[in-house]
């Protein structure tokens, strides 16, 4: 849901205030949605993405840089793939589209490529979603949208999001297209790099739900995207069909489990900013001044992972522990708390997660005395 304007222009001005005065906003992408999303209790990342802070800057400044992201390599040569994908009106991505997806259609031989070119993302917005209409409208034509923006409602604040492709099948269904520089042997790649894209992928998918929903006869969106690869070891594009049902609809529903950025905002204190030129003291307690859940997979996801992991290990949390060490503690907090109800110095003895601990500390115990003896 939009929100008003009087209210949208104040969220605009309270998070502008948060990265600190003349710092551009970073946008935010897919990826950082669909890392987010497999977080959603945590306060911190969400606020600083909402407000658009460069966390790899602000992790440098707390002195925990990020080793998170691609380097300049991989991205030079994922930019050369997408073009070679892309050349000549996208006359080899097209063919792949029809040839994984849409056999039954007739080739796609003259496909439109219209221009979505328009000032600021709220503009190219607007430009996609009207260039949308317009090849849904033209039946039996097929359409390719090259970068498109689309827009996602995320906890109350507009995210505007560029796919690599969408393209427009004759029947007026659409279809996302990832392309990525990571290869494909003998017709499967890395599965967690596959997982990666089809969770950025279900994100596209989610926002291009909300333009269909807006047009008079809503189009279907597929859940099935493509990821085009290299082959082997060439630089010749292969594609392979994703389902994406299962990543779309996790993610919807941890979006949706997201605290509003607004609240975020209202509960932090007056004058607090997360600009990396701060102090490094006032710049610590401004971060810390907003919870975080920090788990193990963070450090795949995120560029505070490295601060927060070791704000986790210092208060002894059994979150760095992982998610799933976690989840069998119950009301177990810290690592502390953990070995006292194991040597049956605190804890509930009817609480199981006390009980097994307990049960555990007796076996190591006797599996120690016999190897004594």
């Amino acid at each position: 849901m939009p929100l008003p304007r009087t209210r949208g222009t104040a969220l605009r001005q309270r998070l502008a205030e948060l990265r600190g005065p003349d710092v551009p906003a970073k946008a935010l992408d897919a990826r950082a949605l669909a890392a987010l999303a497999a977080n959603p209790g945590c306060k911190r990342r969400a606020i600083l993405d909402g407000a658009g802070v460069n966390k790899a800057a602000l992790a440098g400044a707390l002195g925990s840089p990020s080793a998170f992201g691609q380097s300049q390599f991989a991205l030079t040569r994922g930019n050369a793939f997408e073009a070679k994908v892309k050349a000549d009106g996208g006359a080899e991505l097209l063919r792949l589209v029809h040839e994984r997806l849409d056999p039954g259609a007739a080739p796609p031989v003259g496909a439109a490529v219209p221009d979505l070119s328009a000032i600021g993302p709220e503009g190219r917005t607007a430009r996609t979603a009207l260039a949308l209409r317009e090849a849904t409208g033209a039946s039996g034509t097929w359409t390719l949208l090259d970068h498109p923006m689309i827009a996602l409602d995320v906890a109350g604040s507009p995210a505007f999001l560029e796919p690599d492709a969408v393209v427009v099948h004759p029947d007026g269904s659409w279809t996302v297209v990832e392309i990525k520089s990571f290869p494909m042997l003998d017709g499967s790649a890395d599965p967690a790099k596959v997982g990666a894209a089809a969770r950025q992928a279900a994100v596209y998918v989610l926002a291009l739900e909300e333009v269909a929903a807006r047009l008079d006869a809503a189009p279907r969106v597929r859940h099935r995207v493509l990821l085009v690869c290299p082959k082997d070891f060439s630089n010749l594009p292969t594609a392979s069909a994703v389902d994406v049902r299962k990543q779309r609809a996790v993610t919807s529903r941890q979006l949706a489990r997201l605290t509003r950025i607004q609240d975020i905002a209202d509960a932090l204190p007056e004058g607090t900013c997360f600009s990396p030129e701060l102090p490094a003291g006032q710049l610590t307690a401004a971060v810390e001044s907003v919870p975080a859940t920090y788990a193990p997979e963070c450090l795949a996801a995120c560029e505070l992972a490295f601060h927060c992991r070791d704000r986790s290990r210092a208060a002894g949390a059994v979150t760095s522990l992982g998610r799933s060490v976690r989840a069998e503690l119950g009301g177990l907090t810290t690592v502390e708390g953990v070995l006292a109800a194991a040597r049956g110095e605190a804890g509930d003895p009817e609480d199981p997660a006390v009980a097994a601990l307990r049960r555990a500390a007796q076996l190591r115990a006797e599996a120690l005395g016999a190897m004594c003896h």
